[in-house]
């Protein structure tokens, strides 16, 4: 294929290489890219070491999918969290976040070196950091939207998800590792660290002056939270993209945002270390697809691009559930890494094009509305695989997830698939 060899050798991808690391040519995106990558890793860190902890201490797959459900706990307050960044300013909102997030790791760990920590206090901590969390992700894409200029957008949007990738293989890695060799409490020391430490560098991070010159404007919950719903509501693009989002946190993420523990010891017969490389392996996939979006930026069209991977993404999910060994579900982990960040990147980019300045907040903050989806899919999967069977139910999640793709594709066709409408312009 010597057309390819010449294409990566030649000055045009030299060109696109330099720009898919452009915005760390800034320096508050590479502050804030690093306290990202530490507060994923300790999160990473803290789903694996408390999923686990869970599921040995009460042998409960209902309990499992309950503290996995409890990360999320705060989505329903996540417009709030949105509306509050529009008016104090969102790189000082995911400072107060990640104080907050070391304060509780700090108390867990308290409890842990005392050995007080049990099930029921590890739930009502993961609820407590779940009351924020879920806004995290959506006010991190706010800013970096603030940080650098609107053609790189892209392309920062997919190295910031990095973030979330190389943690879930660090972190992952090194939670099972460190929990192995050394005990909860020690790991837990460095989750405490890595909280801390994300927390001193959003500190440095400033936005420019013409960002947060509406902070001063008169302060109208009701009213701003209205003008919101009505800017999403007259965007068919940003309401599909809406409605995609619930749709894949429903039936997508909780195979791998929660199931993963049960699929390992329950249908792997695997243990701690083999979970550890379980999610590692979504993380590499995830990483490959930011990465590829990164690189490509402005060649990507987003609507049609997300549409396509959402149905690659649950057409994996039925088949992760008829696998039967880790190294094959370490492959097929891989692949829906890739998928979901082949959809989720360009829904994210979709959403923060179009919208006022002044908005950003509250349209990021209703669309976090849609991960209401992940705890519903957790809380309905654990009764109903203990009555059917992992695989029965992964591949109905799978079939209704890939169907209603098909209906939100054919419900705004027009608005969403051809290469003209404003939605597929990265």
């Amino acid at each position: 294929m010597p057309w390819l060899f010449g294409f990566l050798i030649s000055g045009h991808s030299r060109a696109m290489t330099s720009k898919m690391f452009a915005p760390f040519t800034n320096r508050n995106y590479r502050l804030q890219w690093s306290s990202d990558l530490l507060t994923s890793c300790a999160t990473e860190m803290e789903i694996i070491i408390l999923g686990w902890f869970i599921l040995t201490e009460t042998n409960s797959v209902a309990l499992l999918t309950l503290y996995a459900s409890l990360q999320y706990a705060g989505t329903l307050i996540a417009p709030g969290f949105g509306l509050a960044g529009d008016r104090v300013g969102h790189s000082n909102i995911l400072l107060y976040m990640r104080v907050i997030y070391s304060v509780l790791a700090a108390a867990l760990l308290a409890l842990a070196f005392a050995g007080l920590l049990d099930p029921v206090s590890a739930l009502l901590i993961a609820g407590l950091g779940g009351l924020i969390r879920p806004s995290d992700l959506g006010i991190r894409n706010v800013l970096t939207s603030q940080i650098v200029p609107r053609e790189s957008l892209m392309t920062a949007i997919s190295l910031s998800r990095t973030t979330t990738d190389l943690a879930r293989i660090a972190g992952a890695l090194t939670g099972a590792t460190v929990v192995g060799l050394l005990g909860l409490q020690w790991g837990y020391l460095f989750i405490v660290i890595f909280y801390g430490t994300s927390a001193i560098l959003m500190r440095d991070v400033k936005v420019a002056a013409a960002v947060t010159s509406t902070l001063n404007v008169a302060f109208t919950p009701v009213r701003d939270f209205i003008d919101a719903i009505r800017a999403l509501r007259a965007t068919p693009s940003h309401l599909a993209s809406v409605v995609l989002a619930f749709l894949v946190n429903l039936t997508a993420y909780p195979f791998t945002l929660g199931l993963l523990p049960y699929l390992t010891r329950e249908v792997y017969g695997a243990d701690q270390t083999s979970l550890g490389y379980l999610v590692a392996a979504t993380g590499i996939g995830a990483m490959a697809g930011s990465l590829v979006l990164s690189y490509l930026g402005q060649l990507i069209p987003p609507a049609r691009t997300m549409l396509i991977f959402s149905v690659v993404w649950h057409v994996l999910i039925v088949v992760l559930g008829q696998t039967t060994s880790v190294w094959v579900g370490f492959f097929v982990l891989m692949l829906i890494g890739a998928a979901s960040m082949l959809c989720l990147l360009p829904l994210a980019v979709l959403l923060l094009q179009g919208v006022k300045p002044e908005l950003l907040g509250r349209i990021i903050g209703i669309r976090m509305q849609a991960v209401y989806g992940l705890p519903i899919g957790l809380l309905v999967s654990g009764p109903l695989i203990g009555n059917f069977g992992f695989s029965i139910v992964a591949a109905t999640y799978g079939t209704i997830g890939g169907l209603c793709t098909l209906l939100i594709l054919w419900r705004w066709y027009g608005h969403m698939w051809p290469i003209s409408a404003g939605s597929n312009r990265a």
